[in-house]
């Protein structure tokens, strides 16, 4: 429990740096949007397939089977909407032919950036954004520079949704609603195990949308975690 309680206080410190010293440009008052998990964007293009492990209040339990990624190298920024940019058009680059096969490759969804918090001054964090590659191209993704693969096995995902665009201080707000969500479940434990080990993920946003798409729009908070890991489930 204290192992936990450890974690938590460890991610609510940093969402308390992110929503105090990071600016983010935030729309979500624009669009009210009722959500169910479901993200619209997956009946017209590719998403990774996952089992639903259970459905609690304000946050699903997912796991993602054998889901494949082309990942950028870290980038280190205070903003995340500023990184999550950076390493978005990378990869639209990625599929649109600028890889070592020339080959374009469809768009899917989610794009994914990965948080982890960084040494460096006031808010600075690591983030690398990752694009999911379609079933089709898993068997031999062509390569790039300054790109790699992530082949995830079966992983356990702590699942929130929100709307809009994203914004530095919404994603506090929101990944600290996750943290509570779960607070008192069996999950918790689960993502502290997981997490244990230094310089590891702290949270990872989702997005299923274009940045031309203004309406609907879907976005996730994750705490990814490893099963065989959590001895308390």
């Amino acid at each position: 429990m204290l192992g936990v309680m450890n974690f938590f206080t460890r991610l609510s410190f940093f969402l308390i740096l992110v929503s105090t010293l990071c600016n983010g440009y935030s729309t979500n008052h624009l669009q009210p949007l009722k959500l169910d998990f479901f993200p619209p964007t997956c009946n017209r293009i590719e998403c990774p397939n996952y089992d639903l492990i259970q459905s609690g209040k304000d946050y699903e339990i997912r796991r993602y089977n054998s889901s494949m990624w082309m990942s950028t190298t870290p980038i280190d920024d205070i903003n995340l909407y500023s990184a999550t940019r950076t390493g978005f058009l990378r990869l639209f680059d990625y599929i649109q032919g600028k890889n070592s096969y020339q080959e374009k490759i469809e768009m899917t969804a989610p794009v994914i950036t990965q948080v982890k918090p960084s040494d460096g001054p006031f808010c600075a964090s690591s983030f690398v954004v990752s694009f999911y590659v379609p079933k089709k191209n898993q068997p031999n993704p062509p390569p790039a520079k300054g790109l790699h693969v992530q082949k995830w096995s079966n992983t356990y995902v702590a699942v929130r949704q929100f709307g809009g665009f994203v914004a530095d201080v919404d994603v506090a707000k929101e990944a600290a609603a996750l943290s509570a969500s779960i607070a008192d479940t069996k999950w918790a434990a689960a993502v502290e195990k997981s997490h244990a080990a230094d310089n590891t993920t702290m949270y990872t946003v989702a997005g299923y949308n274009s940045p031309f798409e203004f309406k609907d729009r879907v976005n996730e908070i994750w705490f990814t975690f490893d099963l065989d890991k959590a001895s308390a489930i």
